[in-house]
């Protein structure tokens, strides 16, 4: 990912250095069961322990020659090792997979606390809104037309309950990747004992796959970065909600624009939803991720290393994006402006033609049949919107003609949008207890 969308904490968590890091930690742990075990010399893991890591650098002018990143690693590391020939018994029974692998699990899961720590955030934040807008009425719209009355907070409160979704499933998916493999040459453990691959899972806070032929099966990963692209498509959702309520004919919400902000280069008016558009533009981003990754589950026999390419572009960059968009998402909703004058103007600009299939229900309970009670009402709405005469008028007098009698006290009382508030009081209250 570009370092215009990689925050830097998840920069260092898929930085080379951090990455060369985490494979010292995991081979040094390797080093310290066969010594524990007596099957290399206990002398040999102080000096291992205290050389540093390797730089990228140097890393990378070894493999220039030998084309191979694990034996570059070792090699470098083992230039830092004194004395050098402490070195000798690194990667001892290994294979490049079992180190790649595991690292990997602990990359992933680090990179996954980091993205679950921002969805509670962004989960707090969009039912804190929710609550704060629990009566602002603004209209219901479904095909981007008026439907019935309804309260922003309603809105927002479905997007609270899917990123809490999202931020659930995400964290089963981390279970899916906190797994690695210590189990040699095709995964018969044939150099090295399986209590070694116990030790350092133990060690590293993971578990030992429950088959490795000698690379993890990738299912664990495609899950992962399909609960990142469900995640980052939530996100998607609640930006282009504010995309189409800041556009100049709605004109009900407005993302936060800062002092000195610019909204066009060439239209000193504008203030354009560019948060966001920038939402919506990294989900695309992310969701590219899954097909990649998942063509890495079948592999040739026991291994090939067509998916390492793939997951060395695929997993940070998932990874990138998605912290990149719970920030915007968190920085957008909680900087949101919201109109309450304008939706409630909004909701009026029909003449009342949202409360059709309330009123309907309404024509059928005062004894009309259904066939000419929808006749009545949608001949009603019709007129509406051909002449801009207020709904209650075109049906007060059509129902004249037909010879229908209307309850307009009863009408009065069902053609409120306050009505609509009280309905959706049960869905508030599960709303205040999500955490």
């Amino acid at each position: 990912m570009i370092e215009r969308y990689t925050l830097p904490e998840m920069g260092r968590v898929w930085s080379e250095a951090h990455k060369y890091e985490l494979w010292c930690h995991v081979e040094t742990l390797v080093l310290e069961a066969h010594a524990a075990a007596g099957v290399v010399p206990a002398d040999v893991v102080e000096p291992v322990r205290n050389a540093p890591p390797p730089t990228p650098e140097a890393v990378k002018a070894i493999e220039d020659v030998t084309q191979h990143d694990v034996i570059a690693f070792l090699s470098a590391w083992a230039d830092n090792t004194t004395p050098r020939e402490a070195a000798a018994y690194v990667h001892f029974g290994m294979t490049s997979s079992d180190l790649l692998d595991t690292a990997l699990g602990l990359q992933l899961v680090e990179a996954t606390d980091i993205l679950l720590e921002k969805a509670d955030t962004l989960v707090a934040t969009l039912r804190d809104h929710a609550l704060a807008h629990r009566e602002t009425l603004r209209v219901g719209r479904t095909h981007g037309i008026h439907g019935e009355p309804d309260v922003w907070g309603h809105r927002v409160a479905d997007f609270a309950f899917g990123m809490a979704r999202s931020r659930d499933r995400l964290r089963r998916a981390r279970e899916s990747v906190a797994v690695m493999a210590i189990s040699g040459a095709v995964g018969t453990y044939s150099n090295i004992d399986p209590a070694v691959e116990t030790h350092v899972a133990a060690a590293l806070g993971l578990r030992p796959a429950d088959v490795s032929t000698q690379v993890v099966l990738r299912d664990g990963i495609s899950e992962w970065v399909s609960a990142l692209a469900i995640l980052a498509t939530v996100c998607e959702a609640i930006a282009l909600e504010v995309r189409h309520g800041q556009r100049t004919e709605v004109r009900e919400t407005w993302e936060p624009f800062g002092k000195g902000q610019k909204g066009s280069s060439a239209m000193p008016h504008k203030k354009n939803p560019i948060l966001s558009e920038r939402i919506c533009g990294m989900a695309r981003i992310v969701r590219a991720q899954i097909v990649p990754v998942m063509e890495g589950i079948p592999l040739w026999h026991e291994r090939d290393i067509s998916h390492s390419s793939v997951e060395r572009i695929a997993l940070p960059d998932a990874a990138a994006a998605t912290d990149y968009l719970l920030h915007l998402t968190n920085r957008l909703v909680s900087g949101l402006v919201v109109d309450a004058e304008r939706m409630r103007a909004n909701l009026d600009l029909t003449g009342g033609l949202i409360y059709s299939s309330t009123v309907l229900l309404e024509v059928v309970e005062m004894g009309a049949s259904r066939e000419d009670a929808y006749a009545l009402v949608q001949g009603a709405a019709m007129q509406t919107w051909q002449e801009g005469i207020p709904f209650r008028e075109t049906l007060r007098a059509r129902a004249a003609d037909a010879g229908i009698t209307l309850d307009e006290a009863r009408l009065d009382e069902v053609c409120r949008p306050e009505r609509f508030v009280a309905r959706l009081a049960p869905m508030f209250e599960r709303l205040e207890k999500l955490a």
